[in-house]
């Protein structure tokens, strides 16, 4: 018996094209009806309407070339389509480009194109569809961050003929084709693209099974299936549900009730005790789809305030109490983590023995560096408080996380550290962000490949993108770890690569600007008569061939 793909495998990949890409999409359709006949059906219905609730913060705008986040990403996938897959090993696999090939400098990639997709609004995809995206994301008036750094390296493209890109790139990136499997650099309609962006964030238009018809602030998004919608390469089944609503529910017991009530069909955002709750066979179900990139950690700001000096750094992480939290608020769902990056990158590396929890060992940094203990329990240098600046971001840090941000406090507090801790909303903890007004944050981020360790601690990320967002929240700069970014960004050789990687997350955890926390989460609950899920390269569900059971 072939089982539910969301059980069975919940880290698949959307594959495309090809032999191996009709295979997983066979697997993924050929599933639905296995689940289903455990289930109310054993065989795939069209039409009726899926509900979402979202806990991440609502998008302030769903174009995800601007700014570029997880929640933008989320409702993206429905109604965009990149230009490359990747399968389940991470290999870059046909989408919506057919093939490429790359110069021998590894400086020029041509993307050779399939002609026989259109937008939702009429315009075809083609060579120059492909142009102005690329120049949509590079233009500082869009306002990207994610998707601007993501293609950093391509200078110019060019449509060498209508279904045919060539893009001149400034050094070789043996990311690039990682990247353009991510939402942040998908593929819209160009003659969409040339309205005013108030309107295109209102109303984007890609190539995907669904298309946004309207947007409720502060309610929901409203989505309809795309009725001219060419199933990618591999595949021959058309989106079989009517539509989407997408609503927002910020309050997590809420949308606990309407999932278990019937009123939505998948909820992400899930807490502890409702993910052990979730069962195989139960009524609820768990997707458990971790996201590609960085690991949850915290950041410590080592270009502003007292950890510039790193044996206080050094002091902080020894302090931090971070295991009895992480078992007892978690309830099991989240791994304890010593790694930068996340467990699904397979070029992750670990190093407990930088992170044990020695209280002992931190106020003996603390005392050499000369912070004394005053009369509050607080130390004091030259006049100055040990104070630490947390700014939190209620949209991002489920209450689990925000209690063991709480329960680090405590623990820092023992070795005379202060930890101010500052709950945001999304667009105030970027605005605290921007002005640098932080000592240590939580920032989570999610990129396809080891490529995110250029993003997060190259010095050149120092520099904000032209959203005003720099990635380098650790203002991590060492000439020598970005020599050794860039020559893992340039190299094609897969061990040569893996090796230089690992050296760079060596540099990074010695630094002390890291504290890792736990794998990054990514659980979505969803109603056992909801069939057919798949996932993307960047872990959003995707309901393209998704059914529900009657």
């Amino acid at each position: 018996m072939i089982l539910d793909p969301v059980q069975k495998s919940p880290a698949l990949r959307r594959i495309v094209t090809g032999v191996a890409g009709a295979a997983t999409i066979l697997l993924a359709v050929t599933a639905c009806s296995a689940a289903g006949a455990a289930g109310d059906s054993s065989t795939p219905v069209s039409g009726g309407t899926l509900t979402y609730a979202s806990g991440d913060a609502e998008p302030t705008c769903l174009d995800p070339h601007v700014g570029g986040n997880y929640p933008q990403a989320l409702l993206a996938t429905q109604y965009i389509e990149e230009l490359v897959g990747l399968d389940d090993d991470g290999r870059p696999t046909p989408e919506l480009a057919e093939k490429w090939t790359t110069s021998d400098d590894g400086k020029t990639l041509t993307f050779t194109l399939r002609d026989d997709v259109t937008f939702t609004d009429g315009t075809p995809f083609d060579a120059a569809a492909v142009v102005a995206n690329i120049e949509h994301v590079q233009d500082p008036a869009t306002a990207s961050s994610t998707g601007y750094l993501a293609l950093q390296s391509i200078e110019k493209a060019t449509a060498t003929d209508d279904h045919t890109v060539t893009l001149s790139l400034s050094r070789p990136d043996a990311a690039l084709l990682e990247s353009f499997s991510q939402p942040w650099v998908g593929m819209e309609s160009p003659k969409a693209l040339q309205r005013k962006q108030a309107t295109n964030c209102e109303s984007p238009v890609g190539t995907g099974p669904f298309a946004v018809t309207g947007w409720k602030h502060g309610d929901r998004v409203t989505l309809e299936r795309n009725t001219a919608y060419t199933p990618l390469a591999g595949s021959s089944t058309e989106p079989r549900l009517d539509g989407l609503t997408w609503r927002f529910l910020p309050d997590s017991t809420s949308r606990y009730a309407a999932l278990q009530s019937g009123q939505v069909d998948v909820i992400d955002n899930a807490q502890p005790d409702q993910l052990k709750a979730a069962s195989a066979k139960g009524s609820v179900r768990d997707l458990d789809a971790p996201r590609p990139g960085a690991s949850n950690r915290l950041e410590l700001n080592s270009g502003h305030g007292v950890f510039r000096d790193e044996s206080v750094r050094e002091a902080f992480i020894a302090a931090a109490e971070i295991d009895p939290g992480l078992r007892s608020l978690f309830l099991g769902t989240a791994k304890r983590s010593y790694s930068v990056l996340s467990s699904v990158e397979p070029t992750s590396y670990s190093d407990e023995s930088l992170f044990a929890y020695d209280p002992a060992e931190a106020k003996r940094l603390l005392d050499e560096a000369g912070w004394k203990t005053n009369s509050d329990g607080v130390r004091e240098k030259d006049g100055k408080t040990l104070t630490v600046t947390f700014p939190v971001s209620t949209n991002q840090s489920v209450p689990a996380e925000r209690s063991l941000f709480q329960q680090i406090q405590a623990s820092e507090a023992e070795v005379g550290i202060e930890v101010r801790l500052q709950e945001l909303d999304l667009s105030s903890w970027y605005a605290a962000l921007a002005e640098n007004q932080y000592d240590v944050v939580s920032a989570p981020y999610t990129k396809v490949g080891p490529d995110v360790l250029r993003i997060l601690y190259d010095s050149a990320s120092i520099t904000p993108a032209p959203s005003g967002y720099f990635a380098n929240l650790a203002q991590l700069d060492d000439p020598a770890l970005d020599e050794l970014l860039e020559k893992a960004s340039q190299t094609s050789d897969a061990n040569e690569r893996a090796e230089l990687v690992e050296q760079a997350q060596r540099t990074i955890l010695e630094s002390r600007t890291v504290l890792p926390l736990y794998d990054q989460q990514n659980h979505f609950l969803y109603r056992s008569a909801v069939h057919g899920i798949s996932t993307t390269s960047v872990s959003t569900p995707w309901f393209g061939t998704a059914w529900i059971a009657r």
